[in-house]
Formats: C-alpha cells, sequence, structure tokens
C-alpha cells in the first residue's frame, strides 16, 4: 500500500487554495440577529370579489418568497402572523425603501389595446425621477386613467407570462428593456391582435398604470415580445422583471409596521459568543494533542481543513450565518472529534494486538467506519427534518449541522487518513509509541 500520493497530496493542496479563495473573495451574508435588517408587517386587506381566508394568505407569502428571492435577499423570514398578516425580516438588506415599494406593488399586468378615440389623445412626458409618465387629454382637460382603460380591451395579461423566460437587458440601442415570453394561449391571443391591428396601439399597463404604449409595427407571431421606455437604469427594468416573475398579488397589503432594527442579538453578545467558541475549539485541539500527541495534532490538522471547507461551502452558497448556525458548526466540529476519536481508539486495539503500525491504521480506519457513518446518519436524518418541518433561525441550524457533519465525515475519514498515512510512512516515526499510548 502506498501511503505517499500525489494525488492525494495535489487534491488536498487544491482543497485549501480553493477554500481560501472562496473566503476571501465571497463575503459571508450574516443573519437578522447577527448584522440587523428590515422587519415589516403586512396587512391583507379584502376586495369586492375576494375576501382574505387561509388560501389567500397562503398565496401572498407565496408570492413575497419569489419576490424576496429576486431581491437576492438570502435567509429572509416569512411567517404568518393571525389570520390575515404577514412578518417579513430582511436581514442586511440596505435599500429598505426599495423593498417595501415591491413588496405592496399588487403587480397585476395586462396588455390593452387602446382605440383610436383615445389614441390621438395620448401624451407623454418624464418625470423627476426620470419615468415615462402617460396622459389622456380631452377640450383641454385630463381624462382619469381608469375610463380610458375601462375602454380598452384586454388582449393578454400577466398570468400569461412564462415566468422563467423574463430577464432584464439592453436592446441593440443601450436601452433597458425587459423581454418576455408568452405561455400557448397568450401567444396565440397576441399573435391575433397583432395580425388583425398593425398600426394600433398596445398599452402595456402595471397596476393600472400605463408603463409602455408601443405602436404594433407589424404582425408579432412568435410570442415573444419587449417592454421598452419608462426604464432610466437596467436596475428598474430588473425591478419590474422581478415583480412579474413573482406574480401578482391576489389581494392588496398594507405595511402596518416597518422598522428598521440592529442585531437582535446585541454586539457584547455577539462578541462573548465569538469568545466562547474560539475556547472551545481551542479546548477541543489541546485535549487531542495531548491525549494522543502526534495523531491529535494530525487531527487538529484536519479540523483546520474543516474549518476552511465549510467556511468556503457557506460563501459559495451564499448562505447566511445565524447564531443558530454558528452552534450548528460548533456542535459538527465536536462531532468530527468524535469521529477521529472513534478512529484512534480503533487504531489502539489493533495495536495492542501486535500489528504494525500501518496494518493498524488500515483496520482501524476500516472497522471505524461503520461506527462514524451510522452516526452521522441518525444525526443527519434529524437536521434534514428540522430543515423540512422548521422555519427561520431552526433552518439555519439545520443547514450548518447537515454541511458540517457531510465535511466532518470527509476530513475525519479522507483528509485526516492522508495525514496519518504520510507520517506513518516516514522512517523516524514508525515507532508506534510515538504515535499512540498504549
Amino acid at each position: 500500500m502506498k501511503f505517499k500520493s500525489p494525488a492525494k497530496a495535489l487534491m488536498l493542496v487544491a482543497i485549501v487554495a480553493l477554500s481560501a479563495y472562496f473566503i476571501s473573495a465571497i463575503p459571508l451574508n450574516y443573519g437578522l440577529d447577527l448584522k440587523g435588517g428590515t422587519r415589516l408587517v403586512l396587512q391583507l386587506k379584502d376586495t369586492e370579489s375576494l375576501k382574505v381566508d387561509a388560501n389567500v394568505v397562503r398565496d401572498v407569502k407565496e408570492v413575497m418568497r419569489n419576490r424576496v428571492d429576486g431581491l437576492g435577499i438570502t435567509e429572509p423570514l416569512l411567517q404568518v402572523k393571525g389570520n390575515r398578516a404577514l412578518i417579513v425580516e430582511l436581514p442586511g438588506i440596505k435599500d429598505a425603501r426599495k423593498a417595501v415599494d415591491m413588496l405592496q406593488t399588487l403587480a397585476v399586468m395586462e396588455f390593452k389595446h387602446i382605440p383610436s378615440e383615445w389614441k390621438n389623445k395620448m401624451q407623454f412626458y418624464t418625470d423627476e425621477s426620470g419615468r415615462v409618465v402617460y396622459k389622456f387629454m380631452d377640450a383641454g382637460k385630463e381624462v382619469p386613467m381608469a375610463q380610458v382603460l375601462q375602454d380598452s380591451p384586454l388582449v393578454i395579461t400577466g398570468s400569461n407570462l412564462q415566468r422563467k423566460q423574463i430577464s432584464a437587458q439592453f436592446d441593440q440601442n443601450g436601452n433597458p428593456i425587459v423581454s418576455f415570453a408568452l405561455d400557448k394561449e397568450g401567444a396565440k391571443a397576441f399573435r391575433d391582435f397583432t395580425i388583425r391591428n398593425v398600426g394600433e396601439t398596445l398599452a402595456i399597463v402595471l397596476d393600472n398604470r400605463i408603463i409602455s404604449a408601443p405602436n404594433v409595427n407589424e404582425p408579432i407571431t412568435e410570442g415573444r415580445g419587449q417592454i421598452s421606455g419608462g426604464f432610466k437604469t437596467l436596475e428598474e427594468a430588473q425591478d419590474l422583471a422581478v415583480l412579474l416573475k413573482g406574480g401578482s398579488l391576489p389581494v392588496p397589503v398594507e405595511i402596518v409596521e416597518n422598522r428598521t432594527i440592529g442585531p437582535t442579538l446585541g454586539q457584547e453578545s455577539i462578541s462573548k459568543s465569538k469568545t466562547a467558541a474560539i475556547i472551545g475549539i481551542a479546548a477541543v485541539a489541546l485535549f487531542m494533542l495531548t491525549y494522543y500527541t502526534v495523531p491529535g495534532m494530525l487531527a487538529n490538522l484536519a479540523l483546520i481543513v474543516y474549518t476552511l471547507l465549510m467556511l468556503a461551502i457557506m460563501a459559495g452558497l451564499h448562505a447566511t450565518l445565524t447564531l443558530p448556525g454558528i452552534a450548528g458548526i460548533i456542535l459538527s466540529v465536536g462531532m468530527a472529534v468524535d469521529a477521529n476519536i472513534i478512529i484512534f481508539e480503533r487504531i489502539r486495539e489493533e495495536l495492542r494486538t501486535g500489528k504494525t503500525l500501518r496494518s493498524a491504521v488500515d483496520a482501524g480506519f476500516k472497522r471505524a467506519f461503520t461506527t462514524i457513518l451510522d452516526s452521522n446518519v441518525t444525526t443527519l436524518i434529524a437536521a434534514v427534518v428540522l430543515f423540512i418541518w422548521c422555519t427561520g433561525p431552526i433552518k439555519g441550524f439545520a443547514v450548518t449541522l447537515s454541511l458540517g457533519i457531510l465535511v466532518s465525515m470527509f476530513t475525519a475519514i479522507v483528509v485526516n487518513r492522508y495525514f496519518i498515512d504520510l507520517f506513518s510512512s516516514l522512517k523516524r516515526v514508525r515507532e508506534k509509541n510515538l504515535y499512540f499510548r498504549i
């Protein structure tokens, strides 16, 4: 058996290098308890056609989840409060006003044919924010937008959009646009309309406000289109794309509470938690080094690799680190140490039978593997159950615990094994008493 493996050494170096790169290049996201953020309470309101019930609340929560995910906010908390309210917590959000506006928007999209009688009376201008505003004038007086839209036949609605095909981008002239594709029913209705109405105006309406009113220059038969005009920046186009992807709200919502909060634990508590974590890990490392000497030192090296891997994976996945998440990491560190102890004790038993160090290491790892696998799988099952059925901080704990279990098994069985194989192959340290006190 070859204990010096260039391939394994190269793999280990690559793992450490990539982990260090991810940690330095991608900052970790911190939860509301560690970083602070925005807390909103949304009240759902009845309409003439729809009363708020459990199904409506569920649908609103799903739309809110889609919109928050579209904003790029990691580990948000969405929780039902009572019969007609939602609590939304957005950790580390930088633009609270933008989030509030987006969550309140109904996002009811309609494509309407502006009749000729109103087409000739349509005007538009650019307001202070750079947004294009449409209005209709008749005999020197502005006509209410609701009246014009009521007289405008509906062609298709936002429900005909294929959400996965909505994207914000620049057109060939460098102007921000939102591209979209229609489902089969919408594509047919859109094609029939454009064939019959070349030269007519098709208004794209969002929440009873015209955001674009292009003329139909030619039949559109492929079921694809663009929303242009009214976007000052690409970010504004991206905001509309997020709303359309998230879907429309079935009922209006009202922000009844909007608070910007700091870390819920307080800076002093966070500092004490970090100190406790450092002391705990240092104590474990010292115990391993004192009790197991050389193998303990190798196990500590494997734990360093474990820590780098965990931080790199969390950074790469853009996971949010919360205090329960830190607890999950520390718990998995203890489980990684426990796996090392099982392995070392198995090797000790093999050495007591008179086997050589190399044979004892090989047999010890093989005998310990089943025990380590069983203990970790049972814990992993519990973590998966927590992830599926729980929300908020408990879910974050389940995520870090699950990742920690998998990474700890890898470092204990693969990384630590490589270190022990490497050292046991050195002539000067083959004497078993330098490794284990038997």
